[in-house]
């Protein structure tokens, strides 16, 4: 067996591996950004967890996840 038999695929399954998460890192991210603007996408996910979630929660979980976003940016 040669060494390139044995490099390329472990090489090609660390790049899999760090792109797939790099890109559900960002279709995670989107998909929370979503939810901060569409209080009915953010009301399904949490029925989805079992909670049931009025209009008064929906919109202080809203409101915390836009303060969690806007603290999470680097600051200059």
């Amino acid at each position: 067996m040669s060494f390139w038999n044995i490099l390329i695929p472990v090489l090609t399954l660390i790049v899999g591996l760090a792109l797939g998460f790099l890109g559900g890192v960002f279709y995670l991210r989107s998909q929370m950004t979503k939810m901060q603007n569409n209080p009915d996408m953010l009301a399904k996910m949490a029925k989805q967890m079992g909670y049931n979630m009025n209009k008064q929660q929906l919109q202080k979980a809203q409101q915390m996840m836009k303060n969690q976003n806007q603290n999470a940016k680097p600051r200059r």
